[in-house]
């Protein structure tokens, strides 16, 4: 009877759409996937991936780039046109253009071959953890904060009642600020909940985009109610719109 359990799908199982060329590659991945609990599905080329994919709705997909019948890279182009499934690119393409290529198609990672089998576990938690997150940021009609009013659902901002023209990161990267209000984030835990991956060049992506983010948002972007920085960790969202009782000693932020 306990044998039988052990293999018996839990409840709200989530499953992991593979699609690798390489049988070996995919084996492996499947393993430690199902080994962590959960579901996985196989696709050997790129037609067949889209066709599993709007068939058994996965809930994120491992996606190798060089791919029969159909490249990884219009593979991920087809989906995005009507699904924001999660999509971690799994390449032999290490390059930082590359990388940086496969995150601007829509990917929400990019690993590169070879790769640790437990990394991937690792990193397939993470995205689904932040596109949860995410999810559930967006079903909420609006976040209020004093003058500033956020709409996830329509990605839209507002403050005193005017709309304020944010970039689609500067919108994601308030939006996960203010749903964790007063609550520390470090530079690496903004890259990788907005941008998609753990770390690719320089940290202070995010610095640049706080500092264009304050100056929409802000009375005085020099001495921010709102997004502060925590010196030497990263940046929080003050719900309360305090000034602070000393200076922001983040140099130029």
């Amino acid at each position: 009877m306990s044998e039988r359990k052990r293999y018996m799908e839990p409840k709200n199982q989530q499953t992991i759409l593979i699609v690798e060329d390489e049988q070996t590659l995919a084996n492996l991945s499947q393993t430690y996937l199902s080994a962590a609990g959960f579901r996985t599905i196989i696709a050997s080329d790129g037609a067949q991936a889209i066709e599993m994919h709007t068939n058994q709705h996965p809930d994120l997909i491992l996606l190798d780039i060089f791919l029969p019948k159909l490249d990884g890279r219009d593979v991920l182009k087809a989906i995005r046109k009507w699904s924001d499934t999660p999509v971690i690119i799994i390449s032999a393409m290490n390059s930082e253009e590359d990388r940086v290529n496969g995150l601007d198609l829509g990917a929400d990672d990019y690993i590169t071959k070879p790769f640790s089998p437990r990394e991937v576990v690792s990193r397939v938690k993470s995205v689904l953890r932040r596109f949860q997150t995410q999810q559930s940021s967006m079903k909420q009609d609006k976040l209020e904060f004093g003058p500033i009013i956020i709409y996830p659902k329509e990605h839209r901002v507002e403050k005193n009642g005017e709309t304020v023209e944010l970039t689609a990161k500067e919108f994601m990267l308030l939006l996960t600020l203010s749903t964790l209000p007063n609550e520390t984030l470090s530079r690496e835990t903004l890259l990788s909940r907005v941008w998609g991956f753990e770390y690719l060049g320089d940290s202070r992506t995010v610095d640049v985009h706080i500092g264009t983010l304050r100056k929409k948002i802000e009375d005085n972007p020099a001495e921010p109610r709102y997004i502060k920085t925590v010196w030497r960790i990263g940046y929080k969202f003050d719900s309360t719109g305090k000034e602070e009782e000393v200076n922001d000693p983040a140099s130029g932020q």
